[in-house]
């Protein structure tokens, strides 16, 4: 089967309608509208949240303690009965769907990365619906993303999808709170996430999911640098995935980049990043103007602990997120070699994996203080 692919992602506020259970009758209109957009050719791939919700749910709302076991335990109960209640509604359609847990180790390490892309692909290549959440029942920081806003816009990558569509409570990105200010206005379109875009960002309306408005501005700025065509739109609008998919201009549009990364660099771009590299004002003039490789010699501080080969961030002065690329050195490794000239390395490691701690082919520069306004 071929056909344009589609990423919905749709938040736990959207699922249960603002309630605390999750709201069936809304479901099987979501499900509608992914079985009409697939007969119509297009291949779906569902990014849901509402499995802690599902887990309150079923346990009757327990009183339970306010930590991560607890989070865990109602997801471990939810996630099976929110898959459940997915295959029951994609089966009045006649539709298979096919569950993906993922956790951050399976999207930064590049091998399991290219599996889960495989994985996907054989899913749609057989009419199959993926349906995919964060594996939160066992997954701890370390290995989380987080939220399933930054989730929908790293499996959008995955899939290399043509569109990413970030179901919500509200209608888009509006100029200022909705919620307290009346003069707020809808931003029917962004040309290029930047600073100001990036302060629009507020907190959830529901209360009940873990991503905001903010969190959906990072999934549609990743998603865009990758030559993804993003939508946030409200969840509860009549027949939404069906009038945006027939090209109503609805919620706020961010314009897929037009120069989108290689393949190999939209995997670096999504990955979320291991730890930090700090460098001086002299690293970052030879990154930014100059398009040149990383290296230890420009290398103020190093945080975090990470192996080579995994991907970080690239601090300039300032504290300005530069760019992203993948270490030649483990961090341990960088901190014995920062501020030293690379014909220092093997003489202070007693070995050596180039000159540089990340190549310019292993880079990308998102724009750092530029990128402020």
């Amino acid at each position: 089967m071929t056909g344009k692919i589609l990423v919905i992602k749709l938040g736990t506020s959207v699922l249960t309608q603002g309630s605390k259970a999750l709201n069936r009758a809304h479901m099987v209109e979501i499900v509608r509208q992914c079985v009409k957009a697939h007969s119509a050719g297009w291949r779906v791939i569902i990014v849901s949240s509402g499995a802690m919700a599902a887990g309150r749910e079923h346990l009757g709302y327990p009183d339970l303690p306010k930590n991560i076991a607890s989070k865990q335990l109602l997801a471990a109960v939810g996630q099976s009965r929110l898959i459940r209640i997915w295959e029951e509604l994609f089966s009045i359609y006649g539709v298979y769907i096919g569950q993906m847990l993922l956790t951050r180790a399976d999207l930064e390490d590049r091998e399991r990365f290219l599996n889960a892309r495989d994985m996907l692909r054989a899913l749609m290549d057989n009419s199959i619906v993926p349906v995919i959440n964060e594996n939160d029942a066992v997954a701890i920081a370390e290995i989380k993303v987080g939220d399933n806003d930054n989730l929908s816009a790293l499996v959008a990558i995955l899939a290399e999808a043509d569109m990413l569509l970030l179901l919500t409570d509200q209608d888009g990105l509006y100029t200022a709170d909705p919620r307290n200010n009346p003069d707020a206005r809808l931003i029917p379109r962004i040309e290029r996430v930047t600073g100001k875009v990036r302060a629009l960002g507020g907190g959830s309306v529901s209360g009940l999911g873990t991503g905001g408005m903010s969190t959906k501005i990072q999934a549609a700025e990743i998603a865009a640098r990758a030559g993804i065509r993003v939508i946030i739109a409200a969840g509860n609008c009549p027949r939404i995935i069906g009038r945006i998919l027939g090209g109503e201009a609805v919620g706020t549009l961010f314009l897929p980049s037009q120069s989108p990364l290689e393949s190999r660099k939209r995997w670096i771009f999504g990955a979320p990043p291991a730890g930090e590299i700090h460098i001086d004002q002299g690293a970052a003039k030879a990154l930014n103007q100059g398009k040149r490789s990383l290296l230890p010699k420009g290398i103020t501080a190093i945080h975090g602990a990470f192996s080579r080969g995994e991907v970080v961030r690239v601090i300039e002065p300032g504290g300005h997120d530069l760019a992203h690329g993948v270490s030649r050195y483990n961090s341990d490794a960088l901190m014995q070699i920062k501020g030293r000239h690379s014909d220092e390395i093997e003489g202070i490691l007693g070995y050596a994996h180039g000159p540089v701690a990340v190549h310019r082919d292993d880079l990308i520069i998102l724009g750092g203080s530029d990128d402020a306004s």
